[in-house]
Order: structure tokens, then C-alpha cells, then sequence
């Protein structure tokens, strides 16, 4: 067997799929979709496509983070680093929106009870400069640590209508 027959033998969790010429879709481990701007599209060859395709799997798998900033940025520096799949530009993922919105939110009712971030971390359990990347939608929490937040503000996390 050779080199790339074992490379696409690679398990992965992330999926990639040619959406047109210029653009992949890759579903991310924890199922949030980014949008991959290459050429992957443009090429004749099945085999290469199909290649190119399970290395990004591979880089979303193995750069995976709730931190999607610097997941992509991992991912960046490995495609400028060996010129995989000619990546033009990669999207912040679909739920950046809600976690700068929820972030905001957050941000805006510790700032209206007079309480520093610090002091939200330390009831919270959070680390500070986590706290403060949550607050600016630059990283992913679970419902628990969302729960914790809510709960030391004197909120709760429900589902709204849109």
C-alpha cells in the first residue's frame, strides 16, 4: 500500500464535500460547518480531489477546537505550510454569530450589575481570560459553563422563538 492509499485510509470525525469550483464545505467534530474557499473544485483529476478533500478532514480533525479562531489559524498555517488544496479563505464557522450575540449579551448584564469579568470567573469557576473570550464570541461553551454564567447573573438558559 502506498503513502496516499494509507493517507486516505485516515479515519476522521470532520467531513468535506465539494459544494462548486471554489468552495468545500467541512463539518467540523462538533458538527458546526465551515465554508473552505479553494480549488479543489477546478481539478480533472478524481483521485487528487478526493485526496485534497480527506486532508482537510484531517486538518479539521487534528487542529479541532472549541477556540474556532485559532483551530482555523492552525489550519491556515498547515495549508501555507505545505500549499495543500491552493485554500484561498476559511469562514469563522456558522455559530460564530450566536457566540458573539450570546457573548455580547453576557457581557452587557455583568456590566449592568457593576460586576468586573474577574469576579464572574471567580463565581463561575471560569478562568478570567476565558470568561473574556467567551464575552467577545471567540470561543464555544457548553450548556453547563452557559448554565453556570446564567445562574451566578440570576438568569437561565432557555430556548426563545426567534
Amino acid at each position: 500500500m502506498d503513502k496516499i492509499q494509507k493517507f486516505l485510509q485516515t479515519p476522521t470525525e470532520s467531513s468535506a464535500q465539494i459544494i462548486n469550483r471554489n468552495e468545500v464545505e467541512v463539518i467540523a467534530p462538533d458538527g458546526e460547518v465551515f465554508t473552505v474557499y479553494c480549488r479543489i473544485g477546478t481539478l480533472l483529476n478524481e483521485d487528487m480531489q478526493k485526496y485534497e478533500l480527506h486532508w482537510l478532514e484531517v486538518m479539521f480533525d487534528e487542529y479541532f477546537s472549541l477556540d474556532k479562531e485559532n483551530m482555523i489559524q492552525n489550519i491556515w498555517r498547515n495549508a501555507m505550510k505545505f500549499s495543500n488544496c491552493n485554500v484561498l479563505g476559511i469562514s469563522t464557522g456558522t455559530r460564530h454569530i450566536d457566540r458573539t450575540r450570546i457573548g455580547a449579551r453576557i457581557r452587557e448584564i455583568r456590566e449592568a450589575r457593576g460586576m468586573d469579568a474577574r469576579d464572574l470567573a471567580k463565581l463561575t469557576g471560569i478562568d478570567a481570560s476565558n470568561l473574556s473570550r467567551i464575552e467577545n464570541g471567540k470561543y464555544s461553551v457548553g450548556f453547563d459553563i452557559l448554565a453556570k454564567i446564567a445562574t451566578s447573573l440570576g438568569k437561565k438558559v432557555d430556548l426563545v422563538d426567534l
